[in-house]
């Protein structure tokens, strides 16, 4: 175990770009690690899911209370008696009183949110469904009451209830088909740790980080998440960035390196001098890009609340349009004002609060088992429109790990299975990603490592052991190039690859060949995307050879290399400018304001909780295949809710004209009555219509 401890050095690139090394993790900062995890449980308090579930009880309880109100009104309704034959009176005339008193508990505590509703659409300049059904409940209910206290006239007190209930109703379905609120900025605070050592007097004291200032000299221990950004003063280290690049691989930093706060020290300890804290740090940049871009996004309306609009325009206007008219050509105001509420009431529809909830709880289901989670249903709709998918690369065309991609012997006595066992015995003693990618692929290889002994370090080049009485090393092509040992060709393909070299008894023996594998699916989807007009760029913190390799590797359409999250979003921004609907598939923090700022966002269900919560879309299966699927069903779903809104609305085209009295001379004038009719029929047809969605999505899923 004594030689465990001992300070692991470096194999390097081919290209002295990158550097293989190996490092322990010390106890302390395990603890260190643990303690940050749980700074921010206060957060959890704040969970928009949580507040999500409580509107889905809310609605459902809404619900279930308005229906037990409902039976008496439908009971007690004079219209109702006389559309199925029957009479019942409890109070002879008082009945119309009780009639009254439970609509209104109906149109307040029922119809609340929509009243709510409306004032928030309102303010937002924006309105849509709740605007819609909070004019129609309110006509009803107003009208309905001025008829209750002697204006002549019926009134539309069970048309009220019945509208009420299945609005709840459709809410209810829809919310709970689509449970999910972005959490993405909570998810980005998080990474940042609570407090810093400030180096003072030569003594370490732990900070709050607002207290930090420009020129504060700050020590960062080796496992510890550093504080702040700012440049090296003293100490060298691997430092994780993949929250700012997306790429896994440490990037050694040292005396004049810059750091940003949020990424992970390595193996060595590293003072810092502090230049930007508070709104000036890098990540909390990133916070307000996500945020903006949030912003920005939540201004899109989905389909419903569009129809909505135009629906609430064309029934305030033949409403108001109606009563004038008829107050016009000399008719009594009674009449009027029964015109104008029947008009305003069928123009809500009760099939429209039915016609996207059905649909949307059947494909978002459906999706859901085909391994896609919808959490912005808008964003789901609009897929169909997508002309560019944006990838990252690390995570998702890539497994996002350094795994071995070749490897062969340079000697006969040698075959794989003993470069895999050599190297192995000693890479088992380090806890590096490149050794980790060598022990997975001994392990799937089901290879048993034998013992090491006089495990040392190579000073920058490599690690050295014996095993099996044989003295062996694994090094890096500098070690080889020190030694003037010459490398075959056939250790190298390209130069996205990280080769090392296995020596036994200082005899050149095989390489071992590792890179970010690419997925197997990602082929078939860009393939697929392809195919369907859809352009494929991707975009990679990650350097240019390596981007270069996975973009002609795959045939994508573009790349981009080198980019940090504010470059990213800048790139989708310039595509959407030039008119593309872009669609951003990432894993990563670092893809965070790309994914906001997108038309649509897809997170891979393997990355980090803060892509997946940026993100209207989560494929949990990490499948790439699974994008094409995503728009095939967007476009299933949305021909549905088409359909469906020509069954919930189409009838208005006659029953709206009807209503307002243009036949009136020919002695036709639709009845409140055969405008419940019509209404439950198009109710019915919007129901069945939506379960013929299942159908089509079994076709899509097959041709997928």
């Amino acid at each position: 175990m004594e030689d465990k401890n001992k300070t692991n050095q470096h194999h390097n690139h081919k290209n002295d770009n990158v550097e293989h090394s190996y490092h322990n993790k010390v106890n302390s900062s395990k603890n260190k690690s643990k303690n940050e995890s749980s700074q921010h449980k206060d957060h959890d308090s704040h969970d928009h899911t949580d507040h999500h579930r409580m509107m889905i009880k809310d609605f459902k309880l809404r619900f279930w209370i308005s229906l037990v109100f409902t039976l008496p009104i439908l009971a007690l309704s004079p219209m109702v008696q006389d559309l199925f034959g029957f009479e019942l009176s409890f109070f002879g005339e008082t009945d119309k009183y009780i009639l009254f008193g439970l609509s209104t508990i109906v149109f307040f505590y029922g119809g609340w949110p929509f009243l709510k509703g409306i004032v928030d659409e309102l303010k937002e300049k924006q309105p849509g469904m709740m605007t819609l059904i909070a004019v129609a409940i309110t006509v009803a209910w107003g009208y309905s009451t001025a008829t209750t206290f002697g204006l002549e006239g019926s009134s539309f007190f069970w048309e009220l209830a019945t509208l009420v209930d299945i609005m709840l109703l459709g809410h209810w379905i829809e919310m709970k088909s689509v449970l999910g609120a972005s959490r993405s900025l909570e998810e980005l605070v998080k990474l940042m740790p609570s407090e810093a050592h400030l180096l003072k007097n030569g003594s370490t004291v732990d900070v709050k980080l607002d207290e930090l200032k420009e020129g504060d000299l700050v020590l960062v221990l080796p496992g510890e998440k550093i504080p702040v950004d700012g440049i090296i003063t003293d100490g060298q280290s691997n430092v994780n960035e993949s929250m700012v690049t997306g790429e896994a691989k440490p990037v050694i930093k040292e005396k004049n390196s810059k750091v940003i706060g949020g990424t992970i020290n390595g193996n060595g300890s590293l003072t810092v001098k502090v230049e930007q804290v508070g709104e000036n740090a890098y990540l909390n940049k990133v916070i307000n890009m996500v945020r903006d871009a949030q912003s920005v996004k939540s201004k899109t309306q989905n389909l419903a609340d569009r129809i909505a609009f135009w629906l609430t325009i064309i029934a305030l206007s033949v409403g108001f349009i109606t009563l004038a008219t008829w107050l016009l050509l000399g008719k009594e105001f009674s009449f009027a004002m029964e015109r104008m509420a029947t008009v305003m009431v069928i123009a809500c529809p009760h099939a429209l609060g039915l016609a996207v909830p059905l649909v949307v709880a059947i494909s978002t289901s459906i999706s859901a088992q085909r391994g896609l989670l919808i959490r912005n249903r808008t964003a789901f709709e609009n897929s169909r429109k997508i002309t560019m998918m944006v990838f990252d690369k690390t995570g998702t065309l890539t497994k996002g790990n350094f795994g071995v991609t070749r490897l062969g012997s340079f000697i006969d006595e040698f075959d794989d299975n003993d470069i895999l066992k050599y190297a192995g015995a000693l890479e088992s003693r380090s806890e590096h990603p490149l050794a980790m990618g060598i022990m997975n692929k001994v392990k799937e290889s089901e290879i048993e490592i034998p013992q090491v002994d006089n495990f040392n370090a190579i000073t920058g080049k490599g690690i050295e052991g014996e095993v099996e009485s044989k003295n062996i090393k694994v090094v890096s092509p500098g070690y080889l190039k020190d030694k003037n040992i010459e490398i075959p060709d056939s250790a190298y393909k390209n130069e996205a690859e990280t080769v090392v070299f296995l020596l036994v008894d200082n005899t050149l023996t095989g390489f071992i060949a590792m890179s970010d594998e690419i997925r197997e699916e990602s082929y078939e989807a860009i393939k697929m995307l392809q195919d369907n007009n859809i352009k494929c760029i991707m975009m990679t913190g990650d350097n240019e050879v390596v981007a270069k390799s996975v973009s002609d590797e795959l045939g994508l359409d573009g790349y981009y290399a080198g980019l940090l999250p504010d470059q990213k979003l800048e790139k989708i921004k310039e595509f959407q400018k030039k008119g593309e609907f872009v669609a951003m598939t990432g894993d990563g923090i670092n893809d965070a304001p790309a994914l906001a700022i997108a038309d649509v966002g897809i997170a891979v269900g393997s990355g980090t909780d803060v892509a997946a919560e940026t993100a209207d879309i989560i494929l949990v299966n990490s499948n790439p295949q699974d994008i094409t699927t995503l728009v095939l069903f967007g476009k299933a779903t949305y021909r549905k809710m088409i359909e469906n809104f020509i069954w919930a609305t189409g009838y208005n085209v006659v029953a709206i004209p009807l209503a307002a009295g243009v036949l009136y001379s020919s002695g036709i004038l639709i009845s409140p009555a055969m405008g419940a009719v019509f209404m439950s029929l198009s109710t019915i047809v919007v129901a069945l219509n939506a379960q013929l969605l299942k159908r089509k999505m079994k076709v899509v899923e097959e041709e997928v």
